[in-house]
């Protein structure tokens, strides 16, 4: 089987794509399991402007819609960049457990992207984010989880 390196170079070339075709930023990401490919992609951002176009979320989607499936438990990732905490969330949504890349976000920081600002971003004090959440109670809700919890034939993911 071959070793972590083969699969990040997949990403690289991955990425190289997203370049070719200007498509995005220089981001790719395959997902293997058990030796074999699943899923592959790279940045679309600027093909889809699609800022969740990234390489780790389309490589994500092919591997699901090839498996048809929600869940890739077993599957490795590989990127050449150390996912975006958008990108890390979807990996854990998608039940991968294992991921490898080449360069980290400070790397991404210094090549102009802001995944090192995000992860700073997301530790802070609620009111010293950028980004402001706030609550609205709405009674329609409740009965939206009441139907939720009710359902007998309900997923969870």
């Amino acid at each position: 089987m071959p070793g972590h390196e083969f699969y990040l170079q997949m990403a690289i070339e991955e990425a190289l794509g997203a370049l070719i075709h200007h498509e995005g930023g220089p981001f790719g990401a395959v997902i293997v399991r058990e030796g074999a490919l699943l899923g592959k992609g790279h940045n679309t951002v600027l093909k889809s402007h699609d800022p969740t176009a990234h390489a780790e979320i389309n490589a994500i989607r092919d591997a699901c819609s090839t498996l048809q499936k929600h869940h890739l438990s077993g599957a490795v990732i590989y990127s050449n960049f150390e996912p975006c905490p958008m990108c890390l969330s979807a990996i854990y949504w998608a039940d991968i457990r294992m991921v490898y890349h080449c360069a980290g976000s400070e790397i991404a920081e210094d090549i102009g992207f802001m995944d090192k600002h995000l992860y700073d971003e997301f530790i802070l004090p609620d009111e010293q984010k950028e980004v402001k959440v706030s609550h609205v109670a709405m009674k329609e809700m409740d009965a939206l989880i009441n139907k939720w919890n009710n359902l007998e034939d309900r997923v969870l993911y």
